[in-house]
């Protein structure tokens, strides 16, 4: 993983370059140069630890994710607000599979530093008050879910919103 600093610095002197290059003439290595930086730009606001975490954790492998989330060992300091969210989220995920504890501590961190899309915010609140009703806290439980159900834009977690309103009516 390389440091959001260097990835500034190299991004800047990349597109100073780029522009040298173009003003001698040299405008097809100037254009790529300032492609590569603006590559980097976008690499420092989506970490590309988290984008193959994601993308293993899509295919079901909890144990790659898990690895692959370790490759970051300070995200206070490696990664930006929005982006300690989402690997507190993916965390809690991963978690929600081995110890709830963990995965509660987790979802609630991601919740608090915030989280860049509204289904990934009603699934982390779903998360939570499923967490909630195995804990048998069935009031803040229920209030997780109201949450959850207006965070769900897209009515895309709607079926499994009503099925957790059904469990909460036979505890």
């Amino acid at each position: 993983m390389i440091p959001k600093i260097i990835k500034l610095i190299a991004s800047v002197s990349l597109f100073g370059y780029g522009v040298f290059q173009i003003t001698e003439t040299f405008i097809g290595n100037g254009i790529f140069l300032i492609i590569l930086s603006i590559l980097l730009i976008v690499l420092y606001f989506k970490n590309e630890v988290l984008i193959f975490a994601f993308l293993s954790l899509r295919k079901q492998n909890f144990d790659k994710t898990e690895r692959i989330l370790k490759l970051i060992r300070n995200p206070k300091s490696a990664l930006v607000k929005k982006q300690q969210g989402f690997y507190f989220y993916l965390h809690g995920l991963i978690q929600s599979q081995k110890n709830l504890t963990i995965a509660e501590k987790h979802f609630r961190e991601a919740l608090k530093l915030g989280l860049n899309m509204s289904h990934d915010v009603a699934m982390a609140k779903l998360s939570l008050a499923g967490i909630m009703m195995q804990k048998r806290r069935k009031r803040e439980a229920q209030s997780l879910l109201t949450e959850a159900k207006t965070f769900d834009k897209h009515n895309m977690l709607t079926a499994q919103i009503k099925l957790m309103q059904e469990q909460m009516k036979r505890i």
